[in-house]
């Protein structure tokens, strides 16, 4: 089954709302999404977060409040395998630009949808055991190997929402490490992936003379840019793809299909390669870390998101394809800071709530859908020249009436 969100093409909100006070604005904007998309908006224009539940399963030694602009993007036109229709993009961010880049990015999806595909690789957790010798640690590998059932019935009983797929060992002298990839349904699982291969840690330590030194060793990868994980996949793996015509290339980006091509192969290639970068890409964190902080993901998790490669080919003289690869996509849609007030209410507008078919993966390509829209309006902008004029027309304060 899919999600689609339902709208009426007719009833789309302007979000270029002028000659009104940024709060009128604001308020006729919240205003005339929340009747298009039926969803209460209270939450965003009053911020608020239960403190119970925040201060026992958020943040600690809790003080108040930091309040981040939310602004609104789309629609957002997607023909995936689990996000189908338009959907509207809540953006949390400080950056005058970003908002109207995605945006105008997301105007091409009108004309010719995003088609998206994705591999649920799932959650990882890799502790280090250390060992007599290389024999040992064989000996170790072969204990796992052959104990896979047990091992996976101890991780399973630890929450009736994960489910261990696979441990990848590896063997470097008098250490082993233990990759447990884990299912976890639509949480983003990192605390249960722990509890549970604390369990299994405990087990393998009982039934052998392994000792484990570390719950976590650095081969998960966990927020942190790996090129295992760039090559393996970690949380879910996913693509998007458009193509465009020449046309819409020169009315909506003001640029054409060489010029891009060009661009992407010089910057994103070759710029990347040439400073050892693990992000082939124009900039997959402004958006990542955006949706994340709206809909309350772990922001530290943009360091994987922002691995990934963009590209830019001609398919013919008429027609460009346009894709982005992210292999490290670390979401859940329930736990985590999703279930307070602000951020539910942004993923309420997205259409992502319990009721929600698959919302996680749905998520994950909503995601990559808006991570192709900011790169290609951003990549257009550099090719036509206007990067640094829009970031004066939209990032001044003596510009502000234009932002409204």
């Amino acid at each position: 089954m899919s999600t689609k969100i339902k709208t009426n093409k007719s009833k789309k909100i302007d979000l270029r709302i002028k000659h009104l006070s940024p709060l009128d604005a604001i308020a006729k904007r919240r205003k005339n999404l929340q009747k298009l998309l039926n969803v209460n908006l209270d939450s965003i224009n009053t911020p608020s977060c239960t403190c119970q539940s925040a201060c026992s399963t958020n943040c600690e030694s809790m003080i108040g409040y930091t309040q981040i602009p939310l602004g609104i993007a789309g629609p957002l036109k997607i023909a995936g395998s689990y996000a189908k229709g338009d959907f509207y993009l809540p953006l949390s961010t400080t950056e005058g630009a970003l908002v109207a880049s995605v945006a105008r990015g997301a105007k091409a999806s009108q004309i010719s949808p995003i088609k998206t595909h994705l591999q649920d690789i799932g959650i990882t957790r890799a502790p280090v055991f250390t060992t007599s010798s290389l024999s040992h640690s064989q000996s170790l590998v072969d204990f796992v190997n052959k104990n896979f059932s047990k091992i996976s019935i101890i991780t399973n009983s630890t929450s009736s929402h994960l489910t261990l797929k696979e441990i990848i060992p590896t063997i470097l002298g008098r250490n082993v490490y233990l990759r447990f990839i884990f299912d976890t349904q639509d949480a983003m699982g990192m605390n249960m992936a722990t509890i549970a291969t604390e369990k299994a840690t405990d087990f393998i330590e009982k039934n052998t003379s392994a000792v484990c030194i570390a719950l976590s060793a650095n081969l998960c990868v966990d927020k942190k840019p790996s090129w295992q994980n760039f090559i393996l996949g970690r949380g879910k793996k996913v693509q998007a793809e458009i193509t465009i015509s020449q046309k819409t290339l020169k009315s909506i980006f003001k640029t054409n299909i060489d010029s891009l091509v060009e661009l992407n192969y010089r910057k994103n290639l070759l710029g990347s390669a040439l400073s050892g970068s693990l992000g082939f890409n124009a900039h997959y964190a402004n958006i990542a870390s955006a949706i994340f902080i709206a809909t309350g993901q772990d922001p530290a998790h943009v360091v994987e998101a922002a691995q990934g490669i963009t590209t830019v080919e001609k398919i013919d003289k008429n027609t460009l394809y346009f894709s982005v690869y992210l292999p490290n996509l670390i979401i859940g849609t329930v736990g985590g800071g999703t279930k307070l007030a602000t951020q539910s209410t942004a993923l309420q507008i997205l259409n992502i709530t319990p009721k929600t078919s698959h919302p996680t993966l749905t998520f994950a390509e909503i995601i990559a859908s808006a991570i192709l829209s900011g790169e290609l309006s951003l990549l257009s902008a550099l090719a036509s020249k206007d990067l640094a004029k829009s970031h004066l027309l939209l990032a001044r304060n003596n510009k502000l009436t234009n932002k409204t």
